[in-house]
């Protein structure tokens, strides 16, 4: 406001001075016609010019100073707007860089991570002792507390960067809770930390929900895996409360308890805004909220909650969030009763450049009965395409020589692939938005991601098999 009024001020006075300038001007003609008149002698003339000159300069030099200002403010505006456009191109090339690199980690992570999921599933098939299955059984949770933190610290950027969408589906809550909580015991045992969870639900009728599962185990993840990091003893507790119903609705309710440092008043109404803005000095004596929070606020509103904490310093903490979601049919679907074996010969091109994992996905597939081909690269996979006959196509994305999209390309213009119309899946250890949306534009027609679910890869062979001839219940 102050500013709008000088400038009013300032065209006020300009307006003012114009008028004035004008107004000499007539000046000017009426004393120069006076004096040719003789009315006023040559004396008073000169002083009446001379004074009309004076005022006329001071003008000028008023509307000079003015212009020389507006001039400096136009070139520091513009000097401004450069920097803002300059830090905002910079803004634009670092969030690029930070997407690039998080796709680039989530490869590297993933390929050694899928290696090491298979050879323990591989070893797990083996004649083992009651000793050596609790040691494998401790290594797969440890893989797969491994790959819940890879998903977390993506999916977390995701939700920071992007407009989250649910996916929301039939969803037994206890069975697909169940796994997810049995890897945050070892975690939690590691620190010599009890680990006690429990699911509530009124009678015996279990009902499949609407929901996001997805959503809810990132949610809690983070909280699980912050009330680990902040309790150095006594306990960790988690409640799946699904006792109360509404007509067609499950309200469920999420609890996560610790027994850890706890948060002071101040932090307990700051931590959702501050967790991940958290100095290395908070973390370092366990204040503030831990990574995530503000994240997971975000996810458990999208879903139709709210996230609430209680918290006393130096007693333990407690997030607590509510859903309702919808009631639906308790029938598994048929897709996860099907145990899918191929029978006959079934024949898979599997391109693959690492060699482990070309052993993982070998034992995969042939104990569901399929016999693989390998190939080091997209070109040998176009290769042996043509002169090979295959039911299936197995195909990495990111191989030297030739990458998967292009040698997909090249697949589907081929005579044999016009005939045949041979299925090809995408494997990848990058299974972001983009690369499964590159992967359609190629004319690919599925992804799986590493490290390979067993029950995904045995749905998309029931799924791209002939049923008729090759698969049995």
């Amino acid at each position: 406001m102050p500013n709008l009024q000088q400038k009013f001020k300032s065209f006020n006075v300009k307006i003012i001075l114009t008028l004035f300038a004008v107004v000499a001007v007539i000046a000017f003609f009426i004393i120069g016609f006076d004096y040719i008149e003789t009315t006023i002698d040559l004396k008073h003339t000169a002083l009446l010019l001379s004074t009309l000159i004076v005022l006329l300069a001071f003008i000028s030099l008023y509307f000079l100073k003015n212009r020389l200002v507006d001039d400096l403010e136009i070139e520091s505006l513009n000097k401004k707007i450069k920097e803002l456009r300059q830090e905002l191109d910079e803004s634009i090339d670092n969030a690029d860089y930070k997407t690039i690199y998080m796709a680039n980690m989530s490869h590297e992570i993933r390929t050694p991570l899928n290696t090491v999921i298979g050879m323990l599933n591989m070893l797990n098939q083996t004649n083992l002792d009651d000793d050596q299955k609790a040691q494998v059984e401790i290594a797969e949770y440890s893989s797969e507390h491994l790959l819940q933190l890879v998903n977390m610290i993506l999916d977390n950027t995701k939700a920071d960067n992007e407009d989250v969408e649910l996916n929301i589906a039939a969803t037994n809550l206890e069975p697909t809770l169940f796994k997810l909580f049995k890897i945050f015991e070892y975690q939690a045992w590691d620190k010599d930390l009890e680990f006690e969870f429990e699911f509530l639900s009124k009678g015996k009728q279990k009902f499949y929900v609407l929901a996001d599962a997805a959503r809810i185990q990132q949610v809690l993840i983070n909280l699980i895996n912050n009330a680990i990091k902040f309790t150095n003893t006594g306990k960790i507790t988690i409640i799946v409360d699904q006792k109360v119903s509404i007509d067609d609705d499950q309200i469920v309710t999420f609890y996560i308890k610790d027994t850890g440092v706890g948060m002071r008043s101040y932090d307990v109404k700051r931590v959702f805004d501050t967790s991940d803005k958290l100095d290395i000095s908070t973390l370092r004596d366990y204040r503030g909220g831990g990574i995530g929070l503000s994240i997971s606020r975000q996810l458990v509103k999208l879903m139709g909650g709210e996230l609430k904490i209680e918290s006393k310093e130096n007693e333990g903490t407690t997030f607590y969030f509510s859903l309702q979601l919808k009631k639906t049919l308790n029938i598994e679907s048929e897709k996860a009763k099907l145990h899918p074996i191929i029978l006959n010969k079934f024949n898979v091109l599997v391109a693959e450049d690492n060699r482990m994992n070309q052993k993982v996905i070998k034992f995969l597939l042939e104990q569901q009965g399929a016999d693989c081909t390998f190939a080091k690269n997209g070109l040998e996979a176009v290769e042996l395409y043509k002169i090979l006959d295959f039911d299936m196509v197995f195909m990495d994305i990111y191989m030297p020589d030739m990458d998967g999209y292009e040698a997909t390309k090249k697949i589907r213009r081929t005579k044999k692939y016009s005939e045949h119309k041979t299925p090809v899946i995408a494997v990848s250890a990058s299974a972001f938005k983009e690369d499964i949306a590159n992967a359609k534009l190629a004319g690919i027609d599925d992804f799986l991601a590493k490290p390979i679910e067993v029950t995904k890869l045995k749905e998309l062979l029931l799924k791209y098999a002939s049923i008729d001839e090759h698969v049995i219940d």
